[in-house]
């Protein structure tokens, strides 16, 4: 009795061994899949508007036979806003690009006293807008940008250079605000002065102080 027993129970216990090699084996849940962040970069185009204030440096000097005449304009100060298209790429840390713009100013007019010299009082509008054509280099902490900028300033058929910096900072991956001032030098224009001749002003300078938003079509 006690070997049909000990047989009974080794026969159960091989047939439950083999039922339960025969169960199904429960697979680990695969992993999550995790997307991963995009990493931000100031590589692209774009485009976007400005406004700030421009103030004149108050004093239009005008060369004639050798003398220089000094004028005050009657608008030191005005309104500037405009838009701007332009280009970065990033290598690193490092940002540079070029970036053109053009921009509505109104820095009223400027009156000269000729009656000395027989042509009487010339009144001459100082423009009412400008553009600059400018390289942009800079460097990245993640969404902020600092940078210089520099080149080649044009109103009318007056040319220059202008020369400044910046700050610009992402609010998401395409929008960007920046703060940015500009100091521009115009060369001398010439224009004749009935009785009097031809005379010459002298460059006319300015500093620009604007915020502006850009629109950026980046790789991400």
């Amino acid at each position: 009795m006690k070997k049909i027993l000990l047989a009974s129970v080794a026969l159960f216990g091989f047939a439950g061994a083999a039922s339960a090699a025969d169960l199904p084996v429960r697979a680990a849940p695969p992993a999550p899949i995790v997307a991963a962040v995009p990493i931000f970069t100031w590589t692209g185009f774009y485009v976007g508007v400005n406004a700030g204030v421009g103030f004149n440096n108050g004093d239009d000097d005008l060369v004639f036979g050798g003398d220089t005449i000094f004028a005050d304009s009657d608008n030191d100060a005005s309104f500037v806003g405009g838009g701007q298209v332009g280009y970065n790429y990033q290598m690193g840390s490092f940002v540079v690009g070029v970036e053109g713009d053009l921009q509505w100013a109104d820095f009223g007019s400027t009156t000269y006293d000729f009656t000395g010299l027989g042509g009487g009082l010339i009144t001459r509008d100082s423009g009412d807008w400008f553009g600059t054509v400018r390289a942009r280099a800079g460097v990245a902490f993640d969404r902020a940008l600092i940078y210089a900028t520099g080149g080649w300033a044009f109103a009318d058929n007056r040319n220059g250079w202008t020369v400044g910096g910046g700050i610009e900072y992402a609010i998401t991956n395409n929008l960007s605000a920046k703060l940015e001032g500009l100091y521009v030098n115009l060369n001398s224009d010439d224009f004749t002065v009935p009785g009097v001749g031809t005379v010459s002003t002298g460059d006319t300078d300015f500093g620009v102080v604007r915020a502006g938003l850009n629109y950026r079509f980046g790789t991400y």
